[in-house]
């Protein structure tokens, strides 16, 4: 086996999840399909051709800590407010649906109380990148359905965030209820913090030095990951800390470029949180979740796009939209895995329970990225007509 280095693993990925990637569209499926699948392949648990997967881990963290900068940055609180009301009731509605189904499936295959709350908690959540990456390259993403999807998901992903920080608090072995209590002391503290230092200094920076673009995607980088570290310093998480990030510069008029710049970076890092997914997977032991795996993963499969659908038309949304929006949004997130991993790491829930989160979600991957491209406009869309869209 070649030894392993950062150079290697960075031709692994990249080359090997290009070629993956290919395949993938031809059979018009996600491409996050095929970097899942490649990790597993060259992972420890198949091929062997990397051995270590942490080193992939540490880089995917910055992955993610880069989607949760960029989601907080496109939270434009004009943009929501226009449909707070609406996608508040839809998205809480859902959300509880959702739990308590999966809590209900959890407990019928006998997982405990803990296990199947974090399990029903990772079934609230759509996927983000599946729901914006299959959206047409056309003006759907300013048209109503556009507008739907992406409130309701930036909703979800605030729900997301503060899972994530209940579950680092009850991962603490002494005295979780105080370690809960303070961190959600500490939130508003450096949340409020990192608005008027955003509103008053870098607002500043931004418009003295706005013609030198290095200085402006340092600046934003900078800002950041300084506050994930402080975030992190504080006792919440990285994550927490760059999704406050983003949200405190969500304002500002430069805000829509910053995001902008910043995709082919974040993409750079979520090719790297995928493949380190897939390369931690341990297939073989699959078969000991395989059936409520599949269970949960068909349930979401089909009643996500049903509640939605319900809940759109309650709100008096067209049944054509409302029906196309339950199914773009029918499959279990990125978010889930996330939550999962981070329980296990945090020692709240047990393994079985983070493998069969992990296994439905990457089920739904496949199930849902199916179902949307043979039925809707998107930009790997198996219809010509559906790709003019």
């Amino acid at each position: 086996m070649n030894e392993e280095s950062v150079l290697y693993t960075v031709f692994l990925i990249f080359t090997g999840g290009a070629v993956a990637a290919t395949l993938a569209l031809y059979a018009r499926q996600s491409v996050l399909i095929a970097y899942i699948a490649l990790g597993l392949l060259a992972g420890p648990h198949a091929l062997g051709l990397i051995s270590d997967p942490s080193m992939i881990d540490d880089i995917a963290t910055v992955g993610i800590i880069f989607l949760l900068f960029l989601l907080g940055l496109n939270l434009e609180p004009d943009e929501l407010i226009k449909l707070l009301r609406e996608a508040t009731v839809v998205t809480i509605l859902s959300s509880i649906t959702f739990g308590l189904c999966g809590f209900v499936i959890a407990m019928c295959f006998d997982f405990n109380p803990i296990d199947s709350a974090v399990i029903a908690a990772a079934m609230m959540f759509s996927s983000t990148i599946i729901g914006l990456k299959l959206l047409p390259t056309s003006a759907l993403h300013h048209q109503r359905m556009g507008e739907i999807i992406i409130s309701i998901l930036l909703l979800q992903d605030i729900i997301a965030v503060t899972v994530l920080l209940l579950v680092e608090g009850l991962g603490t072995q002494d005295s979780p209820a105080l370690k809960v209590a303070g961190m959600l002391i500490l939130l508003p503290v450096i949340s409020i913090s990192a608005y008027f230092t955003s509103k008053y200094v870098l607002s500043y920076l931004f418009q003295k030095f706005d013609q030198i673009n290095e200085y402006i995607f340092l600046l934003t980088v900078g800002w950041c990951m300084g506050l994930a570290e402080l975030a992190h310093l504080a006792g919440l998480s990285h994550e927490v800390g760059a999704f406050i990030a983003g949200v405190t510069l969500a304002a500002n008029p430069i805000a829509r470029y910053i995001a902008e710049s910043l995709k082919p970076l974040r993409d750079f890092f979520l090719v790297m949180f995928f493949f380190g997914l897939g390369a931690g997977f341990d297939i073989a032991k699959v078969p000991q979740v395989l059936l409520p795996a599949s269970i949960l993963a068909i349930t979401m499969i089909f009643l996500k796009p049903f509640i939605f659908n319900l809940l759109l038309r309650r709100e008096k949304e067209k049944k054509k939209i409302a029906g196309e929006i339950g199914v773009r949004l029918g499959q279990i997130s990125e978010f889930s895995l996330l939550v999962a991993v981070v329980a296990l790491s945090a020692g709240v829930i047990t393994e079985r329970a983070s493998l069969l989160v992990q296994t439905a979600t990457i089920i739904t991957f496949v199930l849902s990225s199916f179902w949307i491209v043979r039925s809707y406009p998107t930009p790997i869309a198996t219809d010509d007509r559906l790709r003019r869209d």
